[in-house]
């Protein structure tokens, strides 16, 4: 295996590896990254982010949200059920609980766990783009980036028209534990949009429905999301978006196994949002906004067959306003802002509870010459179980020459525990009111390449985070309960190297190759024998993709890497093969085509290899 990563780490090096700048992860002259206050083109950024655009979304062999970060370099996601059903996500070697998701820079926050983070009402097709932004980010998003940001930002349309797509696909095994049949997977999309000069409206709704892929995974997962953005004038818009997404799934062996072999999940998720920009003078911007989300978590132990007996029911709401200004000056720009967010639940074995979170940022923008670029901030936080905390932070690049810069930042952060963390009972799971915020440090350096059709970056971090918390137990028969654990160390190093080849006009290859390596260690000893989510954390992780395009014909072969601190490695190839006509697209998805044997959460088997085909009209 280290021949593996030493061959790695030498194709990264020489730059064989790369994708196209147009459609790539990394459009480094195009985008422009949102960070609340300041809006920054991505080859300005001081901070290792990167984005996965709409393009190469429709080249993934994946069709959800969960499916889409699975290729991300860096990204861990800890898939329960597939295809949407249920995933955590981490940056970096984290918890699932320590990255921030937002939709629209809005912050979309599961204050009774994050298992539920990525339950949003939104289909791929409504998604331009999502932003990864890695590291500590308290002075750009607030509480719980602990180790990165996830942002998610949807289209909006310019042309007028409707989408409608629908897929189906089975790993051709039957279900010898149960009904004998064959498992299967089926779907639809559709959607419209309306695209006019001074305002756009998107309206998508989805219906995916599948019988699993072995004995008790069969799940339903119904989706509807709106958004539209208005143009008053020149100087003020309007954006609005809302949505709703009703997810019942089999969780045979998702949180209990293996007494839980018939255990059934659903959760309703409703978020909406409203936010504006409203350019006051020449200078002088301001941005409010207001977050709902509900939240409703109805798990059962023995299924359906008897809700008297080990039925939990969680009733989450939160509701949180923002207001971030910027003021151009002479020498760079100052950006300031305050939110506030109320967040309560009402659970038949949490109970109710409720708290407040009162947040105020700072920061300033400027280059000190024509190569030195600077952001210092900081973010000021109190919350009512928590109090008064601060959290400064500093990003810095220096442009050797117009392909080359090197970058540096120091960020820090705070994770509030969640109501699940702090007070569930359950004969399996015991909270800990007693808990303290985890608190994290992380520095980083490296560098940018980017010079037409090749990029490579190479950065290393190291971050130490105070006051871990994990779910540990001493002995298998005694329930597992959430402790501060210790102070959790991590060195990391991440590559990453794009390129494009172009054969003719109508012809080219998009190569990309990302490899993290992460070393992390407890320096605070921990007595307990078992832990429930640190063990399972990365080690070493290789993303690629090689996509070759022929006018309309694409086709996508993807490959990932995890070795985890505990448990076997695993190799997972996917490819997708699509074809355009005029507005008409066919497709072909080939997931874990070579049948490997994988888990990413406790002792939950992942499907085995598995195929779908589908078609999609587009005319907008």
């Amino acid at each position: 295996m280290k021949k593996i990563y030493f061959a790695v780490f030498t194709v990264i090096c020489t730059n064989f590896y790369a994708q196209t700048k147009n459609d790539s992860i990394n459009q480094m002259d195009e985008v422009i990254i949102n960070e609340g206050r300041f809006n920054t083109p991505i080859s300005k950024q001081n901070r290792n982010v990167y984005v996965i655009s709409s393009e190469t979304i429709k080249k993934l062999p994946g069709r959800t949200l969960q499916e889409v970060l699975q290729y991300a370099n860096g990204v861990d996601i800890r898939q329960r059920g597939p295809f949407g059903t249920q995933a955590d996500i981490s940056v970096d070697g984290g918890s699932f609980e320590q990255t921030v998701v937002l939709l629209n820079g809005a912050k979309v926050i599961d204050s009774q766990t994050a298992h539920n983070m990525l339950n949003l009402p939104l289909q791929v097709e409504a998604i331009e783009r999502i932003e990864v932004v890695r590291g500590p980010a308290a002075r750009i998003y607030g509480i719980n980036s602990l180790t990165g940001a996830i942002n998610i930002i949807t289209k909006k349309p310019t042309d007028s028209g409707f989408m409608v797509s629908t897929y189906a696909g089975s790993n051709f095994e039957k279900d010898t534990q149960d009904t004998g049949d064959t498992f299967y997977g089926t779907g639809i999309q559709a959607g419209a949009v309306l695209g006019k000069e001074k305002q756009q409206h998107l309206l998508f709704a989805s219906h995916d429905k599948s019988n699993g892929y072995r004995y008790n995974t069969a799940f339903e997962n119904n989706k509807i999301f709106y958004q539209g953005n208005v143009q008053i004038n020149d100087k003020n818009e309007i954006l609005a978006s809302a949505g709703y997404i009703n997810n019942g799934f089999g969780a045979n062996g998702f949180y209990a196994a293996p007494g839980d072999k018939n255990s059934t999940e659903i959760v309703q998720t409703t978020f909406a949002n409203i936010q504006s920009n409203h350019q006051i003078t020449d200078s002088w911007k301001i941005m409010p906004r207001v977050t709902y989300r509900y939240n409703y978590d109805d798990y059962r132990y023995l299924g359906n067959s008897n809700l008297a007996v080990g039925r939990s029911q969680h009733y989450t709401n939160s509701i949180a306003g923002e207001l971030n200004s910027t003021v151009k000056l002479s020498k760079g720009e100052i950006g300031f802002g305050a939110e506030f967010r109320n967040e309560d639940i009402h659970s038949s074995n949490i109970g109710d509870h409720d708290r407040e979170n009162v947040g105020l940022y700072a920061e300033y923008r400027t280059s000190f010459t024509e190569k030195l670029d600077v952001n210092i901030g900081t973010y000021l936080n109190y919350n009512s179980d928590y109090k008064w905390q601060i959290y400064p932070g500093i990003d810095a690049s220096y442009a050797i020459t117009d392909a080359f810069k090197i970058i540096g930042n120091v960020g820090t952060s705070q994770r509030i525990p969640s109501f699940t963390d702090l007070y569930l009972k359950q004969t399996g799971n015991v909270g800990n009111p007693d808990l303290d915020s985890e608190n994290a440090f992380q520095s980083e350096i490296g560098f940018k390449y980017n010079k037409r059709a090749l990029s490579f970056n190479a950065n290393y971090f190291y971050r130490k985070i105070d006051n871990y918390i994990d779910w540990m137990r001493n002995l298998t028969t005694q329930p597992w309960q959430s402790q501060n654990t210790g102070d959790l160390n991590t060195n990391g190093i991440n590559l990453r190297g794009t390129y494009r080849l172009d054969f003719s006009k109508d012809s080219r290859l998009n190569i990309l190759l990302g490899y993290t390596y992460l070393d992390s260690e407890f320096k605070t000893a921990r007595t307990e024998t078992y832990s429930k989510y640190s063990i399972s954390s990365l080690k070493h992780q290789i993303t690629n993709t090689i996509d070759y395009q022929f006018k309309n014909l694409s086709v996508m072969f993807a490959t990932r890497f995890n070795e985890r601190i505990t448990g076997p490695s695993y190799w997972v190839n996917d490819f997708r093969v699509s074809q355009t006509i005029d507005k008409f697209t066919i497709f072909l998805d080939g997931q874990n085509i070579f049948n490997a044997t994988y888990y990413e959460v406790g002792a939950v088997p992942l499907p085995s290899r598995w195929f779908t085909l589908g078609v999609k009209l587009v005319t907008f």
